[in-house]
């Protein structure tokens, strides 16, 4: 069976992380499922000169965000997880109250219960104990919470570069191997 990863972009700051996620899942031949909120596509307006059309070509498959009988509402259809990036407040709250309002939330509630992979991207700072609650109990049902901060060991010279490594890290959490990460290997002088 094919791999196949579910890809949320929600409103908050941050789209880029969505869309290089699918550039990279392209490259690995990994079957990708879109779903953008219409916040998301406000957002990536404001900060990229990418079109709705451009990214949803990008994806194998894309989902209306309103569609809650989309094949990925189900946990019968089978997929290595999700990941929502980036991760807007609301879209962590609604994770994790159980509230589905919408198909991002509604996808992540069904990787949750069949014990799939969920990754956040979560893009908010700072935070109040409300955020960190709602991130505490979205890890105790097993999502990983992943906020999209910036390796420095890496000694990234562009924002490419720390975005691509963030992605990288992503994908790391679904075993996809990738070269978009400086990996780490030691202070030198190492034996």
């Amino acid at each position: 069976m094919k791999k196949r990863l579910i890809v949320a972009i929600t409103g908050a700051s941050g789209t880029i992380y969505g869309v290089r996620i699918l550039e990279a899942l392209k490259n690995l031949n990994v079957e990708s499922h879109l779903v953008m909120s219409d916040s998301a596509k406000l957002t990536m307006a404001a900060e990229t000169d990418y079109k709705s059309a451009q990214i949803e070509g990008l994806a194998d498959f894309v989902h209306s965000a309103k569609n809650i009988g989309a094949s990925i509402s189900s946990g019968s259809f089978h997929t290595m997880g999700m990941v929502i990036a980036p991760c807007s407040i609301r879209t962590l709250s609604e994770i994790a109250t159980g509230v589905t309002s919408s198909l991002v939330s509604r996808a992540a509630d069904v990787i949750l219960k069949e014990r799939r992979r969920l990754v956040l991207l979560v893009r908010e700072t700072p935070l109040h104990a409300g955020h960190l609650r709602s991130m505490t109990q979205v890890t105790e049902y097993g999502a990983i919470v992943m906020p999209p901060v910036p390796a420095f060991y890496a000694k990234p010279a562009t924002l490419d570069e720390m975005v691509n490594h963030t992605v990288g890290r992503c994908l790391d959490l679904f075993d996809l191997d990738n070269n978009m990460v400086k990996r780490w290997d030691g202070m030198g002088g190492e034996k």
